[in-house]
């Protein structure tokens, strides 16, 4: 595994952030390093969630005494370790091509390897002989493999490049000996037999939540008045594409250019975080203020020291690079309640449903309604 860096700046006055995920994937160069950004069903190439789901319903003729699996699970999982293929070609029958190949483990300290491990198959899976490899979405070692894969989709062969056999065989391998996934401390313990690393599981839990919330849409039957309005607004806006520096009391715009790494919002018409509060909160006759610091003074303000708990559907709720520094607010988002807010993330991303906890240094909220 390989930690690497990319800066995330979303909305305000451009300035630096860093957030790091573990990324298996070295073929192929991508954006940011080959690290996504995103955390909603929208991200996830259809053919590659339908193999998700797939292995939830098949996962229980192997693993009956398996509880919780779901969706999210696994997407949280390949997600850090392939950003879930994208850039690759997926096709009906669940095959990757190119084939995704990590470094090979033979102790030369590329990618973080420092244990050499002798190959186990002959090169059939992994492509050689000389040592062994991470191979597929879901980055399995072919010994691994071995004990674990499954053929989910009738052509006899259990192949770590497929996108069906491959999510059944980290379904198995995840519920264990009747794991109960629906439990915390279970789904933990889960994580870290896959990558025997606390941060890998913190960023593993941390997608899961993202798309848990993302799956589940928010219930506006209880709200009222300009609470709904806003909401409804912001709902409405769900798959624009993120703009840095783009919209306004109108609705998406064309941004601007930079953020601190480069990414330019001057050819995307959407809404960056701030861009899309002031649109929603117009339509309920509530003008804020451009940036997401300036708007973190409107209102009555909702300190840090009381929690998530303390947010109401309707309410700003601020991520800051400094602890009790409003100056320091670089993201805000509406929540909706459940711990779902209504998110224009960063570059890349389209405005979703995201957990609360999807952004790192949570500020507190605002209650303008």
């Amino acid at each position: 595994m390989v930690l690497l860096l990319f800066a995330a700046v979303c909305c305000a006055a451009p300035v630096g952030n860093a957030i790091s995920a573990y990324v298996a994937l070295k073929t192929g160069a991508q954006d940011d390093g080959g690290i996504a950004e995103g955390g909603s069903a929208a991200d996830i190439p259809p053919r590659m969630l339908t193999a998700y789901k797939k292995a939830v319903q098949k996962v229980g003729t192997y693993m009956p005494k398996c509880q919780g699996m779901r969706w999210p699970i696994l997407a949280g999982i390949a997600k850090v370790e392939s950003n879930h293929a994208i850039g690759r070609t997926i096709t009906d029958n669940g095959d990757i091509r190119p084939k995704i190949y990590g470094v090979l483990l033979n102790g030369s300290g590329q990618g973080g390897n420092t244990t050499a491990f002798p190959d186990t198959d002959n090169g059939r899976w992994d492509s050689t002989a000389n040592g062994e490899r991470a191979v597929g979405p879901f980055q399995f070692l072919p010994s691994t493999w071995q004990l674990i894969g499954k053929d989910a989709g009738g052509d006899k062969i259990a192949d770590p490049h497929n996108a069906d056999d491959a999510a059944l065989g980290v379904a198995i391998y995840l519920c264990g000996n009747g794991r109960d996934l629906t439990k915390r401390a279970q789904l933990q313990a889960a994580i870290q037999q896959y990558n025997h690393s606390n941060e890998y599981v913190a960023n593993v839990l941390g997608w899961i939540d993202q798309y848990t919330a993302a799956a589940k849409d928010p219930d506006l039957k209880n709200l009222s008045g300009k609470v709904r309005t806003v909401i409804a607004a912001a709902l409405s806006q769900r798959g624009v594409p993120y703009s840095w520096g783009g919209g306004n009391a109108s609705g998406p715009s064309y941004g601007i250019c930079c953020t601190r790494s480069g990414k330019s919002g001057a050819r995307i018409k959407g809404f960056d975080c701030s861009g899309l509060t002031t649109y929603a909160y117009a339509k309920a006759g509530v003008r804020l203020p451009r940036t997401a610091a300036a708007q973190a003074g409107v209102g009555q303000r909702i300190p840090a020291s009381l929690g998530t708990n303390a947010l109401k559907p309707g309410d700003l709720v601020f991520y800051a690079y400094a602890s009790g520094r409003d100056s320091t607010i670089y993201h805000v988002g509406i929540y909706v309640g459940g711990g779902q807010m209504i998110n224009a993330a960063r570059p890349g991303t389209v405005v979703r449903l995201d957990a609360v906890s999807a952004m790192s240094g949570f500020a507190g909220g605002a209650r303008l309604l």
